[in-house]
């Protein structure tokens, strides 16, 4: 893998593809920065080797160009703060003022470039914006993995123009290895937990992981598509009536492949979808007229928790209920300190990104499992077996 431990970046300006787009509160206070703190060891290494930094990030979808809700420059001072010296801003990103300072920057120096998406370029992959934009640095590192999945124009086309100086940073190498130990040289038992709204989300993945692992859980709202084709009473449940038949091939796929699928006996359901809700505990098969699962059941819980402890690989990937409300987060939660006790106790465990590692951060967890990817779609396509675009640009 071409990391930058390959190169020594001393008098070298190297332009870093980053994943900064951070959530801010209405005060442009960033609410969790992980993102930033997940590019830091890539950015000390390059300091410490005497190079110079340009970054480059997008924040938000903004629609029409320029706009000061998704400007880069609210995150200057928090980043100026967390690498210990101060970032230099450019208010555009291929214009003269980011060509001008790019060009001004001393070895130790960091300048962040705006938001790449206010050029509709970006997401087109537009290979002149790619070129304008590389002639700014000597070296390009990608290390944003958040959005290896796009074949955006400086997540990968960008790569052309650094045929012998492309690296992947620490994130994304750790990213990429993570991944690989589990897809590739799991410890077993290895387990999956898919949860999530949609069986047609994850259907790849399940499909891929049913070669690859010993047990598979399935929780969150896709659990009712599988209770209903198994031609259970589900209320109001969430159900994809479209994907019934699919539901059964994969519990067929599974028998066949000797993989112990296993679905939740019982539910917390609801007779709202509200956080004041009227809850009850109900069999999975036999939810009542107007009432809607938003939670595993306590039977559920218990059967997950046993199979999780005795497990030695665990990929996570998507929440059991509805976590955000108090009401409907103890299955996430009981699932999470389950998969806390397995790791302490030397399993390895995944968390894939998105509802899964916001569940991780709400309960506290982040630093008691193994790894907590920063990449929910891209790890999600990478498991599936799909070249991610920002990783082949640096490999080719």
């Amino acid at each position: 893998m071409k990391t930058i431990d390959k190169l020594n970046f001393s008098g070298k300006k190297a332009l870093i593809r980053v994943d900064f787009n951070v959530p801010l509160d209405k005060d442009f206070n960033i609410t969790d920065d992980n993102r930033i703190q997940g590019a830091l060891p890539t950015i000390k290494k390059i300091l410490a080797d005497g190079g110079s930094l340009i970054l480059m990030s997008h924040l938000g979808r903004p629609k029409d160009g320029p706009t000061d809700k998704y400007s880069l420059k609210h995150i200057v001072k928090h980043l100026s703060d967390v690498i210990g010296k101060e970032v230099q801003f450019a208010d555009d990103c291929i214009g003269a003022q980011a060509v001008d300072k790019a060009a001004a920057l001393k070895p130790g120096e960091v300048l962040l470039l705006e938001n790449l998406r206010f050029y509709k370029e970006e997401e087109k992959g537009d290979e002149a914006f790619a070129e304008k934009l590389s002639k700014l640095g000597d070296v390009y590192v990608n290390d944003a993995f958040g959005t290896a999945h796009r074949a955006h124009a400086s997540t990968a086309v960008i790569a052309k123009f650094f045929p012998n100086a492309k690296y992947f940073g620490y994130l994304m190498a750790g990213e990429l290895a993570n991944a690989e130990k589990v897809l590739n040289n799991p410890e077993r038992p290895f387990t999956a937990i898919m949860g999530g709204a949609k069986v047609s989300d994850k259907i790849l993945l399940i499909e891929r992981l049913l070669d690859k692992v010993d047990n598979l859980i399935i929780g969150g709202g896709m659990a009712y598509t599988f209770a209903k084709a198994q031609g259970g009473s589900i209320g109001k449940s969430l159900v994809e009536d479209d994907k019934l038949e699919l539901a059964l091939s994969l519990i067929e796929k599974a028998k066949a492949k000797g993989v112990n699928l296993v679905l939740p006996a019982d539910s917390i359901i609801a007779d709202n979808f509200a956080a004041d809700a009227n809850t009850a505990i109900a069999q999975n098969d036999a939810i009542k007229e107007g009432w809607m699962g938003l939670d595993i059941g306590p039977d559920a819980i218990k059967v997950y928790k046993d199979i999780v402890a005795q497990s030695k690989t665990i990929l996570w990937n998507g929440p059991m209920g509805v976590f955000e409300m108090e009401k409907f987060e103890a299955g996430t939660k009981a699932v999470a300190e389950a998969v806390v006790e397995a790791t302490e106790k030397g399993a390895f465990s995944l968390i894939g990104g998105g509802d899964s590692a916001a569940a991780v951060a709400k309960f506290g967890f982040e630093e008691k499992v193994s790894y907590v990817s920063t990449g929910g779609g891209a790890l999600l396509e990478y498991m599936e077996g799909k070249e991610l675009p920002g990783v082949k640009a640096i490999n080719d």
